[in-house]
């Protein structure tokens, strides 16, 4: 009721549709998002991003107000000219599902394995897993990589004092075999 536009941080947006199993529209300009900051980095482009305005009328405004911001850099047309090769013939789908798969058969594996558990089930390319510090400390000796992630205040009591919640994240140049490694690290 202000009539503030509503933005959509697209960052993963390819990857929450592949696993939505949505359409752009229905998960864009028909759920009422009126920007979208539409994402490649994250799913195999160099730095690309994109604004898509659903609205004309503030469309029509953006070359002058990117400007103003200092948010058009020099030669920028060389970045976008990723998203030619992005979207031919559904590429950017494709890795995005590959990523969720991976994270899947992580999430799985997590599962199975007796020193760790999933947080959540993914829903897209993260998986967010408590194992003893202990055991994320030996797996990352052996050259696994995750992150420490900061534990929300309603998950208190789910974790013991010698656990912490980490976030692992797989993407499109992630491989089967190096999930399948992570999880025989795991395995004991």
């Amino acid at each position: 009721h202000h009539e503030l536009p509503l933005h959509m941080d697209g960052a993963r947006f390819a990857n929450a549709l592949v696993a939505l199993e949505t359409t752009p529209a229905e998960m864009t300009w028909k759920g009422g998002v009126d920007i979208l900051s539409f994402g490649g980095t994250k799913n195999g482009c160099w730095c690309a991003e994109a604004i898509v305005l659903f609205d004309l009328d503030r469309a029509r405004e953006l070359a002058f107000l990117r400007k103003r911001a200092a948010q058009l850099f020099s030669k920028s047309r060389f970045v976008a000219a990723q998203f030619e090769a992005y979207f031919k013939d559904d590429l950017w789908l494709d890795t995005a599902r590959h990523a969720n798969a991976m994270a899947a058969r992580l999430a799985a594996l997590i599962e199975d394995s007796r020193s760790a558990r999933l947080a959540w089930l993914p829903q897209a390319n993260e998986v967010f897993a408590v194992l003893k510090k202990a055991e994320a400390e030996r797996v990352q000796v052996a050259g696994a990589a995750f992150y420490d992630w900061h534990k929300p205040h309603d998950f208190e009591g789910h974790i013991g004092e010698d656990e912490a919640l980490y976030r692992f994240v797989t993407s499109f140049a992630t491989t089967a075999e190096e999930v399948d490694r992570f999880g025989e690290l795991i395995a004991g």
